[in-house]
């Protein structure tokens, strides 16, 4: 089946903002519709914070079989963070952030959703910051 980018960026938005026992049920989901799918928490100041948080989304990504360990594949990956995190700092810039990357991949998409609690005194604000790349099968 033909999956398109629209679906692969669905799902790492559906896997951002799920809970921890939401997402153990989305990966399944997901595996039977021949996505697979990944999540991991990030939070802290966000100007400090985005190496940590691309590497993190590397690292999941690689973990749970999403991608080679291979150049290009790390590429895509720190890629696609990377835009979502722009997204993201435009919003949070010099602010602590909490929240979740979900990462999903099939065939040849990868998408990458980053959502995030801007902590502000008592005021909170959402952000959402979503990269897709291209990268070969096999």
């Amino acid at each position: 089946m033909k999956i398109q980018s629209e679906k692969v960026a669905k799902a790492s938005v559906k896997m951002a903002i799920s809970s921890r026992e939401e997402e153990k049920i989305l990966i399944e989901k997901f595996k039977n519709k021949d996505i697979l799918a990944t999540a991991v928490d990030v939070g802290g100041n966000i100007n400090t914070s985005m190496t940590k948080i691309i590497e993190r989304a590397l690292v999941a990504s690689k973990r749970c079989g999403l991608i080679k360990d291979c150049h290009v594949d790390d590429g895509a990956v720190v890629g696609a963070t990377r835009e979502a995190l722009l997204q993201v700092i435009e919003k949070a810039n010099g602010l602590n952030v909490g929240g979740k990357i979900g990462i999903a991949r099939s065939e040849e998409h990868i998408s990458v959703c980053i959502f995030m609690s801007i902590g502000l005194l008592h005021l909170n604000e959402v952000v959402i910051g979503l990269g897709h790349r291209s990268i070969p099968n096999g």
